[in-house]
C-alpha cells in the first residue's frame, strides 16, 4: 500500500524498519544484508532519509548508525502509518482494547526488530484473559491485515519472569 506512494521499496523498507521501533539502530551493510540489496542503493536511501531529517545518523567507531529522528515534526505521523500499514495498530484497537482484562501487551519477534515478516508476535499479560474470544478477536484481525498473529497470555510473574530471559527485541504496545 505505501508502495504507491512511496516508489523505492528500500525506502519503504527503511521507514518500516526504523519507524516500527524507533529505538532500532542500523548501520549501512546490516541493512543490505538484512533486505537483500546492494550496499549503494540502501546508502542512497539512508542518505536521503537523513538529509531529509526523518532518520538521525551518528558515528559508534568506525561505523555509521542510523535510527529514526523522533524530533522530526512529522515522527508522530509516519510512525501511525507505518502502524496501520502492517496491522499494528488494528491489534490494539480490535483485540486488546476488547479483551478489557490486558494489563499490559508487548511486540516482539520480526517486527519489534522493524522486519515486516507476516508473523505479528505479542504477549498479553492479564490474569482473567478470555481466551474463546481472544481466538475470534485475532482471526478476525488476522483476516483483516492479512498478517498471522501468534500470543501468548502470562500472568505479571510469568512475565518478570520471561523478561529475564530475553535477550531479543520487545515494545510495549499498551499498557494500563
Amino acid at each position: 500500500m505505501l508502495s504507491t506512494l512511496i516508489t523505492s521499496k528500500t525506502r519503504v523498507r527503511l521507514l518500516v524498519k526504523f519507524f516500527l521501533n524507533p529505538t532500532m539502530k542500523a548501520y549501512l551493510r546490516q541493512l543490505a544484508d538484512e533486505f537483500g540489496e546492494s550496499t549503494n542503493s540502501v546508502r542512497v536511501e539512508l542518505n536521503r532519509l537523513s538529509e531529509a531529517g526523518i532518520l538521525e545518523s551518528y558515528s559508534e567507531g568506525n561505523t555509521i548508525m542510523y535510527q529514526a529522528n523522533t524530533a522530526y515534526p512529522l515522527f508522530p505521523e509516519i510512525k501511525s502509518i507505518i502502524s496501520k500499514i502492517t496491522g499494528v495498530d488494528t491489534i490494539l484497537e480490535d483485540v486488546i482494547h476488547r479483551l478489557g482484562s490486558v494489563e499490559k501487551a508487548f511486540l516482539l519477534g520480526d517486527y519489534a526488530k522493524g522486519i515486516d515478516s507476516g508473523t505479528i508476535e505479542i504477549i498479553l499479560v492479564g490474569d482473567k484473559v478470555d481466551e474463546a474470544l481472544l481466538k475470534d478477536l485475532v482471526k478476525k484481525a488476522e483476516d483483516l491485515i492479512s498478517r498471522k498473529i501468534e500470543y501468548s497470555i502470562f500472568n505479571q510473574q510469568e512475565i518478570e519472569d520471561f523478561a529475564k530471559n530475553i535477550t531479543a527485541p520487545i515494545i510495549i504496545l499498551w499498557s494500563k
